[in-house]
């Protein structure tokens, strides 16, 4: 007996199949990040793709706020389901408002993702360009959804209904990679709002962060402050992690010393999502 709840994402798998269709016939951009949802949007377009013909095309958009190790995963996971791949440059970070660091950040690095996207569109003769926005999403702020909307991107996890939750789960079914990777988002995230967003700060929070998952702390936060003329880290760690983070406090203090950072602090909340924005 096959109990309702692994019924359900597979009924809207299949409708997001449907509804893949058409649009491979008339080419699909699949803006790829890496992570899990597009990952798993990806790998259905091209599932679909196999089956029934059309062109797909995967983007990654890549600037100093992809940390090398979403690069690393992105490279791995397009080779292994053999997908056509291209890496952009995205030129985010030149732009002020972005670089600004403002509750609207994301809608200034999605602006840029689509319009690498539409240019490949454009002179490439595909039809769509489709992104990883799932129906989980809809809960959240996501400045970045109205930049989707502006440019007329379409997202079909979304429209079949799908959940994070479920399409972790079908990941895991089709025994994808990725399936159980942890959120991902940008290394720009890193920055507490307002703080101004420059490769070198995006480049200390990636290395830092490095040193924490090199002793096996993967749900982790690596946040940068400046407080009145100071620098500081602030950690966030699961807390079952705590203790490895304090068996290595000498070198984390060490490494933002060295990088002008006037102290590493490890926060007693622990990790939580919107860390960036707290006060």
């Amino acid at each position: 007996m096959i109990v309702e709840e692994t019924v359900a994402p597979m009924v809207k798998y299949e409708a997001l199949r449907m509804a893949l269709r058409p649009r491979l016939s008339q080419g699909l951009v699949v803006a790829f990040s890496g992570g899990v949802d597009s990952a798993f949007l990806l790998w259905s377009a091209e599932q679909v793709r196999r089956a029934s013909g059309g062109r797909l095309l995967a983007v990654t958009a890549v600037s100093a706020s992809l940390a090398g190790r979403e690069r690393d995963d992105a490279a791995r996971f397009a080779r292994s389901i053999g997908v056509e791949h291209r890496w952009e440059e995205s030129g985010e970070l030149s732009n002020p408002d972005y670089a600004r660091n403002d509750p609207l950040r994301c809608y200034h690095c999605k602006t840029e993702l689509f319009r690498i996207t539409r240019t490949l569109m454009e002179k490439g003769g595909y039809g769509f360009v489709a992104y990883g926005f799932n129906a989980s999403d809809r809960s959240d702020i996501r400045p970045g959804h109205r930049a989707a909307l502006e440019n007329a991107v379409i997202s079909p996890l979304a429209d079949a209904e799908l959940t994070k939750e479920e399409i972790r789960a079908l990941m895991r079914r089709f025994e994808l990679d990725l399936a159980d990777k942890p959120a991902g988002p940008c290394l720009s995230s890193r920055l507490m709002t307002g703080v101004r967003v420059t490769p070198e700060k995006l480049r200390d929070v990636e290395q830092v962060e490095s040193i924490l998952r090199k002793r096996g702390i993967t749900t982790v936060r690596v946040r940068l402050h400046e407080e009145g003329g100071h620098r500081f880290l602030r950690v966030e760690a699961a807390p079952d992690d705590f203790e490895r983070v304090i068996a290595i406090r000498e070198e984390l203090v060490a490494a933002g010393a060295s990088r002008g950072y006037a102290r590493v602090l490890l926060d007693l909340a622990g990790y939580r999502t919107g860390g960036a924005s707290l006060h």
